[in-house]
């Protein structure tokens, strides 16, 4: 392994370095999302709208006290901004969120561009070398020639390979980092139902008392 990633010539350091951290930002998000799967709480979310909806928010802040999964965050976001704005300070926490889930990706699509490129400019450095050795050496000397194919040809699977390797981690990262935008809409949209419904039935009931 050592010999093949000096026969690829002095562009296979940089790619040494595309090609950790990729694998870092892959290891770091995995571990992200395994916690963010760990502390989901379905059955919790439902439990915390039903509540809303029949106004028992102490029952609420009991329930959901040390809770740590996404959904329920937000929800609190706007139950505690019920009297304001619920769907501002919702919105404002889905960003919060979703800033937190699709952390680094930008570097992980960084190292996904530039790989191949540096792979490419290796090739492109390796084909000048093999002819700078013909033009030195003639054909006697092929040896010398190939050397310089073989260094564009290094560089450029190793570019490709960190590329393939790191594109399904981060199409499977912006996929579940999707999938929680959707959840966050889906029950955020069900709570700010709930709050409109439930002030459309006190001026009713003060009414009906009256």
């Amino acid at each position: 392994m050592l010999e093949l990633f000096h026969s690829g010539g002095p562009l296979m350091y940089p790619l040494l370095a595309c090609s950790v951290i990729a694998l870092t930002v892959v290891i770091e998000r995995a571990v992200f999302w395994a916690g963010v799967e760990y502390h989901r709480r379905r059955e919790l979310v439902d439990e915390v709208l039903e509540l809303s909806r029949t106004d028992r928010l102490a029952a609420v802040r009991e329930k959901v006290a040390g809770c740590r999964d996404y959904v329920i965050r937000i929800l609190i976001s706007g139950i505690l901004h019920r009297d304001f704005s619920p769907a501002k300070a919702m919105e404002a926490a889905a960003a919060d969120e979703m800033q937190r889930m699709r952390r680094f990706m930008g570097v992980l699509d960084t190292m996904i561009t530039v790989a191949p490129l540096l792979g490419i400019l290796g090739t492109v450095v390796g084909i000048i070398s093999s002819f700078e050795m013909l033009e030195t050496a003639g054909i006697e000397e092929p040896g010398k020639v190939t050397a310089g194919i073989a260094q564009a040809l290094i560089t450029t699977a190793t570019g490709l390979s960190i590329a393939i390797f790191s594109v399904f981690p981060y199409n499977y990262f912006n996929a579940r980092a999707e999938n929680a935008a959707l959840n966050i809409e889906k029950y955020a949209t069900s709570l700010e139902i709930i709050f409109q419904k439930t002030a459309e039935q006190t001026p009713d009931r003060a009414t009906a008392k009256s």
